[in-house]
């Protein structure tokens, strides 16, 4: 495999999950990369679309199944606040979303919460490549 140049600067992720053990560990499996800074972790919807605003992250990871507002209307109004964060959306086994609902909330895909570490990086490397490529600007 070929081996990839460093990005400029790492890329800027919020993880948001009510789980909290959930989240710290996705934390950990993606600090383990110096091309990701986690910097914020929401445990709720509500809180999720604040910490975007505030924070500006080039990815959001967003759980489907979260107290006060669900990830599907976070994202939405994520988007409606003009955010260009790239948005995965993970979802757990008993949870079914399509990807065009994904879609329609303005997410750029979703991903299982049972897929393994691996899956979890090639994908997270996909969307965060495509948030470098779209010019998420440098804060």
């Amino acid at each position: 495999m070929p081996s990839e140049s460093p990005p400029e600067r790492a890329v800027r992720v919020l993880l948001a999950d009510d789980q909290r053990l959930f989240a710290e560990s996705l934390m950990t499996v993606l600090g383990e990369d110096d091309r990701v800074q986690v910097v914020g972790i929401a445990a709720n919807g509500r809180e999720a679309v604040d910490l975007a605003s505030e924070l500006q992250p080039d990815v959001i990871l967003m759980d489907l199944n979260m107290p006060v507002l669900d990830g599907l209307e976070a994202t939405r109004q994520i988007r409606d606040s003009g955010s260009s964060a790239e948005i995965l959306i993970l979802t757990g086994a008993d949870e079914e979303i399509g990807s065009e609902a994904a879609a329609a909330a303005g997410a750029s895909g979703y991903l299982r919460k049972e897929a393994g570490v691996d899956e979890l990086k090639r994908v997270f490397v996909e969307v965060a490549s495509l948030a470098a490529v779209l010019g998420s600007p440098a804060r």
